[in-house]
């Protein structure tokens, strides 16, 4: 018979925080630990999609959170279709042995359409009139009256942008429980976010990453005495460790600067223009994707990174091979950060002629990561009631805007994205099994396998 198994992500989790989070270290302490390593860029999709197939980005494909897809001339982050993500899934491989294996998803990402059996990951209303509502996705279709009906809608708000708090990943958990309780999958799946949120505003060091550490814990309880009562093996790892950084590089202006990158221009507002521009960057934390149109301008936008300020390396594509990270999807360049310094999407000179979309949460919009978004802008008075009124038009069913992200970037404090430097600031990986792990580094190709150790299907995952 397979072992059930929870695997819990708790993003942003790094040794040094365990001991502020009791449940956790209680787990290290009567089960088993290792540090894990994680894959260039040490992003969320990146990560969750080497985790379940066992291969690096040069083989499922997930470069980054996004990535410049050639074929359409767009920049596209937060993509959702598993298709996306090339492989053997762990579920194809553990169902090979066991026909009747069964998966559920909560909230691991590129969650829709893949063969698993429950499914809850979010996804808004969008509203003809331009409204964004929460919600959820389920799979079977039922299972969303179930959780509403329980937890109430999706905390959409509460798990992105500036109201982002405990409550997604309190629901997350809870749904996790429900599942756990009612359906007893063979494999479950848990993306817990909450670290992620106070680290970026903050830092990993100050007392809000301690708090955030204990309020999490409040939430790790429960799940982990559901995950007992249903007999399961408990995995918890981590995508990556956030580093302390106070530098963002603006490296979209730099191509800008250096006549590499074109904008257009619509009323009075900057757009990027990936079609002709000869370089652009697709800003992804503490890693870049550069696309760059023409060969013969390879070398001078090599030039142009190598003597950016807060860039500590520029891979071609032999360098990127020697990550794993030679992908066809994958930028001509990818740059990587200083541990302390990050890059930004902005590619606008001049804040009055910033797009529209540059001061509200709209992640599927901007071409680059905005963890600015995790603000109301800290230097205007007025952003918490615009914000106020915006929400009231909202519940009155009018259009509103959310205009309340700052435009400077130097109000973030943590970042991640690039290998890290202290095994201390990089990942970890818990099992309350005492004889899964001997203490030794796991890669993170490496958790696939481990996974089907657990389950008792060890030696499917190459049949």
């Amino acid at each position: 018979m397979t072992r059930r198994l929870v695997v819990i992500d708790v993003v942003g989790l790094t040794p040094d925080l365990l001991d502020h989070i009791p449940s956790l270290a209680r787990l290290a302490r009567s089960g088993s630990r290792a540090p894990l390593g994680t894959v260039l860029p040490a992003v969320t999709c990146s990560a969750q999609a080497t985790f379940l197939t066992g291969e690096p980005p040069s083989g499922h494909g997930i470069v980054g959170n996004g990535w410049y897809f050639r074929g359409l001339g767009d920049v596209l982050l937060w993509r959702q279709h598993n298709a996306l993500v090339g492989g053997d899934k762990i579920w194809d491989a553990a169902r090979r042995a066991d026909p009747g294996y069964t998966v559920a998803n909560v909230c691991w990402w590129y969650a829709m359409g893949a063969e698993t059996d429950f499914t809850v990951t979010p996804r808004p209303i969008y509203h003809a009139d331009g409204r964004k509502d929460p919600d959820c996705y389920t799979r079977p279709p039922e299972l969303h009256d179930e959780l509403t009906s329980r937890l109430g809608p999706f905390p959409l708000f509460q798990y992105w942008g500036p109201t982002a708090s405990i409550a997604s990943s309190r629901w997350i958990a809870d749904a996790a429980i429900h599942l756990l309780r009612r359906n007893r999958p063979d494999l479950t799946l848990v993306y817990l976010p909450h670290l992620d949120y106070d680290l970026q505003r903050f830092g990993p060091d100050g007392p809000e990453a301690r708090a955030a550490a204990a309020e999490l814990d409040g939430v790790l309880k429960p799940l982990l005495a559901e995950a007992e009562a249903a007999d399961a093996t408990v995995v918890v790892l981590s995508e990556y460790g956030i580093e302390p950084v106070s530098r963002p590089v603006h490296i979209n202006r730099a191509l800008r600067l250096a006549g590499l990158l074109e904008t257009y221009e619509q009323a009075g507002m900057e757009y990027l223009d990936p079609w002709v521009s000869r370089a652009f960057a697709v800003a992804d934390h503490q890693i870049a994707h550069v696309y760059v149109r023409k060969p013969e301008d390879l070398e001078r936008t090599r030039e142009v990174l190598s003597e950016l300020p807060g860039v500590a390396e520029v891979l071609d594509a032999k360098g990127q091979a020697a990550y794993g990270l030679d992908h066809p999807r994958s930028g001509e360049l990818v740059a990587v950060a200083d541990p302390d310094a990050w890059f930004t999407y902005y590619h606008w000179l001049d804040d009055a002629r910033a797009p529209d979309y540059a001061p509200i949460v709209e992640i599927h919009r901007k071409p680059g990561y905005d963890p600015a978004e995790l603000f109301f802008d800290p230097a205007d008075r007025m952003a918490k009631p615009r914000a106020a009124l915006a929400l009231a038009r909202k519940k009155m069913g009018l259009r509103y805007r959310m205009n309340v992200v700052p435009l400077d970037a130097s109000w973030v404090s943590g970042s991640h994205g690039r290998l890290p430097d202290d095994e201390n600031r990089g990942p970890v990986l818990l099992c309350s099994d005492p004889d899964a792990l001997t203490g030794e580094p796991v890669p993170a190709t490496g958790v696939k396998d481990l996974l089907l150790r657990l389950h008792g299907l060890d030696g499917t995952a190459q049949d």
